[in-house]
């Protein structure tokens, strides 16, 4: 007799026990009756022993096949409750992302394929979204949200830093300075966008230069940090936005500092938020060491930019100017 095991006989062979037939074992298995009927004969020659009574179109277990049918049905449901949990685990292999539309576009989108290249066995969702995570009713593993930080019974790692300041086109900087060779009076000809989801907005900054209640209103207000940059490289006006947004232009010269006589505010700004629950998940772990390492990269590159543009930057970990009220950026 062979040593070796003639599995496909054997799952046969459990089939026809199992469920008390030929016609109905081959019908599971997805083959004739015949190559049923062909691997109980060898599983029977193999083991040398009779493992059915054949009486007219039943099939009753020997006592050989009942001592088989009790080792076999309990390993093959283990093999088939091991494999229903590694397949529970591939349809649960899916990392659930949510960002600000305009970051996902413009920063993260062009990055995707790093990130897959060091998780490549996890499928990736992205939600671009405005609002953040409700992570009591939603399933998302983790927000790269935009701010200060502070969200209360969260954890929240910061994975960059951003820096604001005022940028236009070329095209328009020459007309402003056709009206003023002072970078004050240029900003008050200039035509003021106001991108609403910066974290910074023109009240702010403005009062930070001394330029308290001179322009506090703005004939352009955009939703998206991408229109307004958009608007503002077409050369409809000034925009006070990201740089993380903006390296693009600014590095090919299609947007350009207002002054660099203004100072740049640069604060930590995007930060892995989620239960702290999450913190164990190991997806959630490779992404911020991801995103930590991009941002790292990301923060040099914003400060060579900045450096070669001759612009000065501040750290700056509060808001509050005497005067002034902070108006919050409102969700993207």
């Amino acid at each position: 007799m062979s040593s070796d095991l003639n599995l496909n006989a054997m799952n046969h062979f459990e089939a026809v026990a199992r469920l008390g037939g030929v016609s109905k074992a081959a019908e599971e298995l997805g083959v004739s009756p015949s190559a049923v009927s062909q691997q109980i004969r060898q599983l029977e020659q193999q083991f040398g022993v009779r493992l059915f009574r054949r009486e007219k179109r039943r099939m009753t277990l020997t006592l050989d096949g009942e001592r088989l049918f009790q080792s076999t049905t309990q390993a093959f449901r283990l093999m088939r409750d091991v494999q229903s949990a590694i397949k529970r685990q591939r349809e649960n292999r899916q990392f659930i992302l949510r960002v600000s539309p305009s970051f996902a576009v413009r920063w993260l989108g062009p990055r995707v394929k790093s990130f897959l290249d060091s998780a490549p066995n996890w499928d990736l969702r992205i939600d671009a979204a405005p609002d953040f995570t409700d992570f009591e009713t939603e399933v998302v593993d983790l927000d790269l949200r935009y701010g200060e930080g502070g969200w209360t019974g969260l954890h929240e790692d910061c994975v960059m830093h951003d820096c604001v300041l005022p940028m236009c086109s070329p095209q328009y900087l020459a007309e402003l300075k056709q009206q003023s060779d002072s970078p004050i009076g240029q900003l008050l000809n200039a035509r003021l966008i106001d991108s609403v989801k910066t974290h910074y907005r023109w009240d702010f900054w403005l009062a930070r230069q001394g330029v308290m209640g001179e322009r506090l209103v703005y004939p352009l207000r955009f939703d998206r940090s991408s229109m307004a940059l958009q608007v503002a490289r077409d050369g409809g006006g000034v925009v006070l936005e990201s740089t993380t947004l903006a390296i693009n232009e600014l590095e090919s010269g299609a947007l350009v500092p207002l002054s660099n006589a203004f100072e740049v505010i640069r604060f930590p700004a995007y930060w892995i938020v989620c239960p702290p629950r999450h913190t164990s998940r190991r997806i959630v772990r490779l992404f911020t060491d991801w995103m930590r390492a991009e941002g790292q990269a990301h923060d040099a590159l914003v400060q060579r930019v900045l450096d070669g543009l001759g612009c000065r930057s501040r750290d700056v970990t509060g808001r509050q100017v005497p005067g002034v009220e902070f108006i919050p950026p409102e969700s993207e």
